[in-house]
Protein backbone atom coordinates (compact mmCIF):
# COMPACT_ATOMS: atom_id res chain seq x y z
CA UNK A 1 0.00 0.00 0.00
CA UNK A 2 1.09 3.38 -0.72
CA UNK A 3 2.57 5.48 2.04
CA UNK A 4 -0.40 8.47 2.52
CA UNK A 5 2.08 10.75 3.94
CA UNK A 6 5.29 9.91 2.06
CA UNK A 7 4.87 13.43 -0.28
CA UNK A 8 4.18 15.41 3.17
CA UNK A 9 7.56 13.44 5.20
CA UNK A 10 9.75 14.39 2.12
CA UNK A 11 8.87 17.74 1.88
CA UNK A 12 9.45 18.00 5.57
CA UNK A 13 12.54 16.67 5.76
CA UNK A 14 13.68 18.78 2.44
CA UNK A 15 12.85 22.62 4.35
CA UNK A 16 14.90 20.98 7.13
CA UNK A 17 18.06 20.54 4.96
CA UNK A 18 17.97 24.46 3.86
CA UNK A 19 17.55 26.09 7.82
CA UNK A 20 22.01 26.01 7.67
CA UNK A 21 24.42 26.54 5.59
CA UNK A 22 26.38 23.52 6.89
CA UNK A 23 25.59 20.18 6.18
CA UNK A 24 28.09 19.49 9.24
CA UNK A 25 28.17 22.04 12.01
CA UNK A 26 28.83 20.27 15.56
CA UNK A 27 27.47 22.40 18.38
CA UNK A 28 25.08 22.00 20.93
CA UNK A 29 23.95 25.47 21.35
CA UNK A 30 21.29 25.28 18.59
CA UNK A 31 20.14 21.96 20.03
CA UNK A 32 19.79 23.32 23.75
CA UNK A 33 17.65 26.21 22.42
CA UNK A 34 15.48 24.04 20.15
CA UNK A 35 14.88 21.36 22.75
CA UNK A 36 13.80 24.41 25.41
CA UNK A 37 11.78 25.93 22.39
CA UNK A 38 9.69 22.43 22.10
CA UNK A 39 9.98 21.41 26.20
CA UNK A 40 13.06 20.09 26.36
CA UNK A 41 11.82 16.41 25.93
CA UNK A 42 15.63 15.05 26.34
CA UNK A 43 14.78 15.82 30.51
CA UNK A 44 11.99 13.23 29.69
CA UNK A 45 13.16 9.92 28.75
CA UNK A 46 13.96 6.54 30.13
CA UNK A 47 16.53 5.33 30.82
CA UNK A 48 18.94 5.88 28.26
CA UNK A 49 22.45 4.07 27.41
CA UNK A 50 24.42 6.15 24.92
CA UNK A 51 26.77 5.01 22.39
CA UNK A 52 29.97 6.34 21.17
CA UNK A 53 32.90 5.07 18.66
CA UNK A 54 33.85 4.78 15.05
CA UNK A 55 33.15 0.93 13.99
CA UNK A 56 30.82 -0.87 15.71
CA UNK A 57 28.09 1.47 16.98
CA UNK A 58 25.20 0.16 15.16
CA UNK A 59 25.97 -3.61 15.56
CA UNK A 60 26.61 -3.13 19.50
CA UNK A 61 23.24 -1.20 19.93
CA UNK A 62 21.69 -3.69 17.46
CA UNK A 63 23.08 -6.21 20.19
CA UNK A 64 21.74 -4.23 23.34
CA UNK A 65 18.50 -3.69 21.28
CA UNK A 66 18.01 -7.59 20.88
CA UNK A 67 18.76 -8.71 25.00
CA UNK A 68 16.25 -6.11 25.88
CA UNK A 69 13.54 -7.24 23.65
CA UNK A 70 14.18 -10.87 24.49
CA UNK A 71 13.94 -10.12 27.69
CA UNK A 72 10.30 -8.37 27.11
CA UNK A 73 11.22 -4.96 27.23
CA UNK A 74 10.33 -1.89 25.11
CA UNK A 75 12.78 -0.10 23.60
CA UNK A 76 13.41 2.83 21.28
CA UNK A 77 16.87 3.12 19.29
CA UNK A 78 17.70 6.49 17.52
CA UNK A 79 20.76 5.65 15.03
CA UNK A 80 21.94 7.17 11.47
CA UNK A 81 22.33 7.20 8.77
CA UNK A 82 19.37 5.88 7.39
CA UNK A 83 20.30 3.04 4.57
CA UNK A 84 16.90 3.25 2.06
CA UNK A 85 14.32 4.99 4.50
CA UNK A 86 14.81 8.11 7.02
CA UNK A 87 12.44 5.61 9.42
CA UNK A 88 14.62 3.58 10.16
CA UNK A 89 16.58 5.85 12.33
CA UNK A 90 13.56 6.16 14.58
CA UNK A 91 12.38 2.51 16.00
CA UNK A 92 9.57 3.62 18.62
CA UNK A 93 9.07 0.73 21.28
CA UNK A 94 9.92 -2.16 18.79
CA UNK A 95 8.68 -0.92 15.46
CA UNK A 96 10.22 1.85 13.07
CA UNK A 97 8.29 5.49 13.22
CA UNK A 98 5.41 5.66 10.87
CA UNK A 99 5.18 8.27 8.56
CA UNK A 100 2.41 10.47 9.64
CA UNK A 101 3.60 9.88 13.02
CA UNK A 102 7.27 11.72 12.11
CA UNK A 103 5.79 14.46 10.15
CA UNK A 104 3.71 15.52 12.84
CA UNK A 105 6.61 15.73 14.68
CA UNK A 106 9.04 17.49 12.28
CA UNK A 107 6.57 20.07 11.86
CA UNK A 108 6.70 20.70 15.51
CA UNK A 109 9.66 20.89 15.41
CA UNK A 110 9.91 23.07 12.32
CA UNK A 111 7.56 25.38 14.04
CA UNK A 112 8.74 25.78 16.76
CA UNK A 113 12.23 26.53 15.42
CA UNK A 114 10.82 29.77 13.90
CA UNK A 115 13.54 29.60 10.91
CA UNK A 116 16.17 29.99 12.85
CA UNK A 117 19.71 28.33 11.70
CA UNK A 118 19.50 24.60 13.02
CA UNK A 119 21.14 21.70 10.75
CA UNK A 120 19.13 18.42 9.83
CA UNK A 121 20.59 16.56 11.96
CA UNK A 122 19.76 18.61 14.83
CA UNK A 123 16.55 19.12 13.89
CA UNK A 124 15.52 15.62 13.68
CA UNK A 125 17.28 14.16 16.48
CA UNK A 126 14.82 17.08 18.46
CA UNK A 127 11.94 15.25 17.02
CA UNK A 128 13.14 11.96 18.11
CA UNK A 129 13.87 13.08 21.49
CA UNK A 130 9.89 14.23 21.41
CA UNK A 131 8.96 10.85 20.17
CA UNK A 132 10.98 9.07 22.89
CA UNK A 133 9.83 10.78 25.24
CA UNK A 134 5.70 10.94 24.26
CA UNK A 135 5.80 6.97 23.54
CA UNK A 136 6.05 4.62 26.47
CA UNK A 137 8.90 2.88 26.35
CA UNK A 138 11.32 0.87 28.87
CA UNK A 139 14.73 2.43 27.55
CA UNK A 140 16.62 4.68 24.91
CA UNK A 141 19.15 3.80 23.14
CA UNK A 142 20.84 6.66 21.57
CA UNK A 143 23.88 6.39 18.93
CA UNK A 144 26.39 9.01 18.55
CA UNK A 145 26.09 10.59 14.98
CA UNK A 146 29.38 11.93 14.64
CA UNK A 147 32.46 12.74 17.37
CA UNK A 148 30.89 13.26 20.80
CA UNK A 149 31.60 15.93 22.55
CA UNK A 150 29.19 18.38 20.36
CA UNK A 151 26.92 15.49 18.48
CA UNK A 152 23.18 16.92 18.91
CA UNK A 153 23.05 13.56 21.11
CA UNK A 154 25.22 14.71 24.00
CA UNK A 155 22.94 16.42 25.71
CA UNK A 156 21.31 13.91 28.21
CA UNK A 157 22.39 15.01 31.12
CA UNK A 158 22.81 11.40 33.06
CA UNK A 159 22.76 8.15 31.00
CA UNK A 160 22.11 4.74 32.48
CA UNK A 161 25.20 3.95 30.77
CA UNK A 162 27.84 4.93 27.97
CA UNK A 163 29.88 3.06 25.51
CA UNK A 164 33.14 3.90 23.52
CA UNK A 165 33.15 1.46 20.15
CA UNK A 166 36.67 0.98 18.52
CA UNK A 167 38.09 4.06 17.52
CA UNK A 168 39.35 4.79 14.01
CA UNK A 169 40.46 7.51 12.07
CA UNK A 170 37.48 8.77 10.33
CA UNK A 171 35.38 12.08 10.18
CA UNK A 172 39.12 13.88 10.83
CA UNK A 173 37.97 17.66 8.91
CA UNK A 174 35.65 17.49 12.05
CA UNK A 175 37.30 15.74 14.86
CA UNK A 176 40.57 15.93 14.34
CA UNK A 177 43.93 14.21 12.63
CA UNK A 178 45.16 11.83 15.04
CA UNK A 179 43.89 8.86 16.90
CA UNK A 180 44.22 11.05 20.64
CA UNK A 181 42.62 13.96 19.32
CA UNK A 182 39.55 11.78 17.49
CA UNK A 183 39.76 9.58 20.70
CA UNK A 184 39.00 12.81 23.22
CA UNK A 185 36.26 13.84 21.52
CA UNK A 186 34.70 10.43 21.40
CA UNK A 187 35.11 10.21 25.19
CA UNK A 188 33.66 13.26 26.00
CA UNK A 189 30.13 11.71 26.61
CA UNK A 190 30.87 10.15 29.36
CA UNK A 191 29.41 11.55 32.53
CA UNK A 192 30.05 11.97 36.43
CA UNK A 193 29.02 8.97 37.88
CA UNK A 194 27.81 6.58 34.81
CA UNK A 195 29.20 3.72 33.80
CA UNK A 196 31.25 3.51 30.78
CA UNK A 197 31.92 0.56 29.13
CA UNK A 198 35.08 0.84 26.27
CA UNK A 199 35.28 -1.78 23.46
CA UNK A 200 38.65 -3.69 22.29
CA UNK A 201 40.51 -0.69 20.75
CA UNK A 202 43.38 -1.31 18.25
CA UNK A 203 45.40 1.69 19.70
CA UNK A 204 47.66 2.28 23.43
CA UNK A 205 47.29 5.99 22.94
CA UNK A 206 43.54 5.71 22.59
CA UNK A 207 42.76 4.01 25.49
CA UNK A 208 45.30 6.40 27.33
CA UNK A 209 43.01 9.34 26.64
CA UNK A 210 39.71 7.12 27.16
CA UNK A 211 40.83 6.37 30.38
CA UNK A 212 42.19 9.99 30.92
CA UNK A 213 38.67 10.83 30.28
CA UNK A 214 36.97 8.80 32.18
CA UNK A 215 38.79 9.49 35.12
CA UNK A 216 38.18 13.47 34.33
CA UNK A 217 34.45 12.65 34.15
CA UNK A 218 34.14 10.73 37.49
CA UNK A 219 32.68 7.81 35.06
CA UNK A 220 33.21 3.94 36.58
CA UNK A 221 35.45 2.79 33.36
CA UNK A 222 35.06 -0.83 32.67
CA UNK A 223 37.81 -1.66 29.94
CA UNK A 224 38.33 -4.33 27.54
CA UNK A 225 41.85 -5.91 28.30
CA UNK A 226 41.52 -4.72 31.86
CA UNK A 227 38.87 -5.40 33.22
CA UNK A 228 37.24 -7.41 30.52
CA UNK A 229 38.22 -9.47 27.45
CA UNK A 230 36.47 -11.78 24.74
CA UNK A 231 38.06 -14.87 23.53
CA UNK A 232 36.82 -16.62 20.31
CA UNK A 233 35.71 -20.21 20.72
CA UNK A 234 34.81 -22.94 18.41
CA UNK A 235 30.83 -22.16 18.48
CA UNK A 236 31.28 -18.49 19.28
CA UNK A 237 33.15 -16.42 21.98
CA UNK A 238 33.41 -16.30 26.22
CA UNK A 239 33.07 -13.71 27.93
CA UNK A 240 35.77 -13.44 30.74
CA UNK A 241 35.09 -10.60 33.53
CA UNK A 242 36.40 -11.28 37.10
CA UNK A 243 33.34 -12.63 37.84
CA UNK A 244 34.25 -15.44 35.84
CA UNK A 245 33.91 -17.00 32.25
CA UNK A 246 30.54 -17.09 30.21
CA UNK A 247 30.34 -18.72 27.16
CA UNK A 248 28.28 -17.00 23.99
CA UNK A 249 27.07 -18.58 20.56
CA UNK A 250 28.28 -17.40 17.49
CA UNK A 251 26.64 -13.93 16.43
CA UNK A 252 24.41 -13.92 13.55
CA UNK A 253 25.91 -11.01 12.33
CA UNK A 254 28.90 -12.20 9.86
CA UNK A 255 32.47 -11.59 11.29
CA UNK A 256 34.73 -12.42 13.81
CA UNK A 257 34.78 -8.87 14.95
CA UNK A 258 30.81 -9.45 15.94
CA UNK A 259 32.39 -11.10 18.72
CA UNK A 260 33.56 -7.66 19.78
CA UNK A 261 30.66 -5.84 19.61
CA UNK A 262 27.85 -8.35 21.12
CA UNK A 263 30.45 -8.56 24.49
CA UNK A 264 30.04 -5.02 24.73
CA UNK A 265 26.80 -4.90 24.79
CA UNK A 266 26.61 -7.52 27.34
CA UNK A 267 29.04 -5.53 29.18
CA UNK A 268 26.60 -2.59 29.58
CA UNK A 269 23.44 -5.38 29.72
CA UNK A 270 25.63 -6.22 33.18
CA UNK A 271 25.97 -2.36 34.07
CA UNK A 272 22.11 -1.47 33.52
CA UNK A 273 20.45 -0.72 37.05
CA UNK A 274 16.83 -2.16 37.13
CA UNK A 275 16.54 -4.04 34.53
CA UNK A 276 16.57 -7.75 34.68
CA UNK A 277 17.64 -9.55 31.69
CA UNK A 278 18.56 -13.12 31.68
CA UNK A 279 21.64 -15.17 30.16
CA UNK A 280 19.16 -17.25 28.13
CA UNK A 281 17.73 -13.82 26.81
CA UNK A 282 21.13 -12.87 26.00
CA UNK A 283 22.16 -15.85 24.02
CA UNK A 284 18.78 -15.68 21.96
CA UNK A 285 19.94 -12.00 21.53
CA UNK A 286 23.03 -12.82 20.09
CA UNK A 287 21.69 -15.42 18.04
CA UNK A 288 19.12 -13.42 16.82
CA UNK A 289 20.51 -10.13 15.94
CA UNK A 290 19.72 -8.59 12.74
CA UNK A 291 21.57 -5.26 11.42
CA UNK A 292 21.20 -4.79 7.28
CA UNK A 293 24.39 -3.55 5.36
CA UNK A 294 27.21 -5.40 7.66
CA UNK A 295 27.94 -8.27 5.80
CA UNK A 296 24.72 -8.85 4.68
CA UNK A 297 24.36 -11.73 2.10
CA UNK A 298 22.13 -10.68 -0.39
CA UNK A 299 20.12 -13.99 -2.14
CA UNK A 300 17.33 -12.55 -4.09
CA UNK A 301 16.58 -9.00 -6.09
CA UNK A 302 17.58 -7.30 -9.22
CA UNK A 303 21.56 -7.33 -8.50
CA UNK A 304 21.92 -10.86 -7.25
CA UNK A 305 19.99 -12.26 -10.54
CA UNK A 306 22.77 -10.51 -12.18
CA UNK A 307 24.79 -13.05 -10.98
CA UNK A 308 25.24 -16.86 -12.00
CA UNK A 309 23.44 -19.11 -9.86
CA UNK A 310 26.46 -20.54 -7.71
CA UNK A 311 27.76 -17.37 -7.13
CA UNK A 312 27.35 -15.31 -3.44
CA UNK A 313 26.68 -11.73 -3.39
CA UNK A 314 27.41 -9.73 -0.57
CA UNK A 315 27.17 -6.14 1.35
CA UNK A 316 28.99 -4.30 3.46
CA UNK A 317 29.01 -0.42 4.29
CA UNK A 318 33.03 -0.57 6.08
CA UNK A 319 34.71 2.70 4.92
CA UNK A 320 37.86 2.99 7.08
CA UNK A 321 40.79 1.35 7.88
CA UNK A 322 39.35 -0.44 10.82
CA UNK A 323 36.40 -1.46 8.62
CA UNK A 324 39.52 -2.90 5.97
CA UNK A 325 41.02 -4.42 8.80
CA UNK A 326 38.14 -6.24 9.72
CA UNK A 327 37.00 -7.14 5.85
CA UNK A 328 40.40 -8.46 5.59
CA UNK A 329 39.77 -10.81 8.54
CA UNK A 330 36.76 -12.19 7.59
CA UNK A 331 37.89 -12.63 4.04
CA UNK A 332 41.23 -14.80 4.96
CA UNK A 333 38.61 -17.16 7.01
CA UNK A 334 36.39 -17.87 3.97
CA UNK A 335 36.96 -20.55 0.83
CA UNK A 336 39.60 -19.39 -1.57
CA UNK A 337 36.81 -19.30 -4.23
CA UNK A 338 37.68 -15.89 -6.65
CA UNK A 339 36.66 -12.29 -4.70
CA UNK A 340 35.26 -9.47 -6.97
CA UNK A 341 34.73 -6.32 -5.17
CA UNK A 342 32.68 -3.48 -6.18
CA UNK A 343 33.29 -0.31 -4.42
CA UNK A 344 32.06 3.17 -3.99
CA UNK A 345 33.29 5.96 -1.31
CA UNK A 346 32.76 9.49 -0.35
CA UNK A 347 35.16 11.80 -0.87
CA UNK A 348 36.11 13.12 2.28
CA UNK A 349 37.50 9.04 3.11
CA UNK A 350 40.65 7.62 2.58
CA UNK A 351 40.25 4.85 0.00
CA UNK A 352 43.99 3.38 0.02
CA UNK A 353 43.90 2.79 3.91
CA UNK A 354 40.09 0.93 3.26
CA UNK A 355 41.25 -1.56 0.61
CA UNK A 356 44.52 -2.23 1.11
CA UNK A 357 43.79 -5.37 3.54
CA UNK A 358 41.54 -6.36 0.73
CA UNK A 359 43.77 -6.31 -2.03
CA UNK A 360 45.47 -10.11 -1.02
CA UNK A 361 41.91 -11.57 -1.96
CA UNK A 362 40.59 -9.76 -4.50
CA UNK A 363 40.66 -10.96 -8.26
CA UNK A 364 39.34 -7.58 -9.71
CA UNK A 365 37.86 -4.21 -8.38
CA UNK A 366 35.00 -2.61 -10.74
CA UNK A 367 34.66 1.28 -8.94
CA UNK A 368 31.45 2.84 -8.86
CA UNK A 369 29.99 6.68 -7.97
CA UNK A 370 27.32 6.11 -5.73
CA UNK A 371 24.23 7.04 -6.92
CA UNK A 372 22.39 10.33 -6.02
CA UNK A 373 25.32 11.20 -3.79
CA UNK A 374 27.06 14.42 -4.26
CA UNK A 375 30.10 13.70 -2.53
CA UNK A 376 30.74 10.53 -3.67
CA UNK A 377 33.76 9.86 -5.39
CA UNK A 378 34.06 9.73 -9.51
CA UNK A 379 34.46 6.33 -10.13
CA UNK A 380 37.59 7.08 -12.14
CA UNK A 381 39.50 8.73 -9.51
CA UNK A 382 38.46 5.49 -7.08
CA UNK A 383 40.02 3.52 -9.46
CA UNK A 384 43.42 5.34 -8.83
CA UNK A 385 43.50 4.62 -5.46
CA UNK A 386 42.76 0.82 -5.93
CA UNK A 387 45.39 0.47 -8.07
CA UNK A 388 47.63 2.08 -5.34
CA UNK A 389 46.56 0.24 -3.31
CA UNK A 390 47.70 -2.97 -4.73
CA UNK A 391 44.55 -3.87 -6.71
CA UNK A 392 44.98 -5.53 -10.10
CA UNK A 393 42.40 -5.91 -12.52
CA UNK A 394 41.10 -2.28 -11.89
CA UNK A 395 37.87 -1.16 -14.05
CA UNK A 396 35.29 2.35 -13.26
CA UNK A 397 31.82 1.17 -14.18
CA UNK A 398 29.28 3.08 -15.56
CA UNK A 399 26.37 1.94 -13.12
CA UNK A 400 26.17 -0.80 -9.90
CA UNK A 401 24.34 -2.92 -12.48
CA UNK A 402 27.50 -2.75 -14.62
CA UNK A 403 29.94 -3.38 -11.88
CA UNK A 404 27.83 -6.39 -10.51
CA UNK A 405 27.55 -7.85 -13.79
CA UNK A 406 31.41 -7.52 -14.99
CA UNK A 407 32.59 -9.28 -11.91
CA UNK A 408 31.60 -12.52 -13.23
CA UNK A 409 31.96 -12.16 -17.10
CA UNK A 410 34.86 -14.43 -18.05
CA UNK A 411 34.91 -16.12 -14.95
CA UNK A 412 35.96 -20.27 -15.05
CA UNK A 413 33.74 -21.32 -11.82
CA UNK A 414 32.15 -19.79 -8.57
CA UNK A 415 33.01 -16.73 -7.01
CA UNK A 416 31.33 -13.92 -4.83
CA UNK A 417 30.93 -10.02 -5.38
CA UNK A 418 31.45 -7.48 -2.03
CA UNK A 419 30.13 -4.43 -2.70
CA UNK A 420 31.69 -2.12 0.05
CA UNK A 421 32.81 1.20 0.89
CA UNK A 422 30.12 3.27 2.28
CA UNK A 423 26.99 3.15 4.06
CA UNK A 424 25.22 5.75 1.42
CA UNK A 425 26.13 3.11 -1.19
CA UNK A 426 24.68 0.24 1.03
CA UNK A 427 21.83 2.22 1.14
CA UNK A 428 21.75 2.18 -2.46
CA UNK A 429 22.96 -1.51 -2.86
CA UNK A 430 19.54 -2.46 -0.64
CA UNK A 431 17.29 -0.11 -2.76
CA UNK A 432 17.99 -1.22 -6.18
CA UNK A 433 18.35 -4.67 -4.85
CA UNK A 434 14.21 -4.42 -3.83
Amino acid sequence: MPDARAADLEAALDRLTHLHPKRIDLSLGRTNRLLAAVGDPHLRLPPVVHIGGTNGKGSTTAFLRAFLEQAGYRVHVYTSPHLVRFHERIRLAGSLIDSATLVELLERVERANDGQPVSFFEATTVAAFLAFAEVPADAVLLEVGLGGRFDTTNVVPRPAATAITRISMDHMQFLGDTIEKIAAEKAAIAKPGVPMVVAPQKSDAAVAVLIQAAEAADAPLHLAGRDWSVVPAADGFTLHTAAGDRPYPRPALPGDHQFANAATAIRLRDLLAGFDIPEDAVRRGVASVEWPGRLQRLTRGPLSALLPADWELWLDGGHNDSAGEVLGQWLGGLDPRPLHLVCGMLESKEPQAFLRPLAPFARSIRTVRIPGEEASLPAEALADHARAAGLADVAAADSLDAAVFAAAQGAGRSGRVLICGSLYLAGRVLAANG
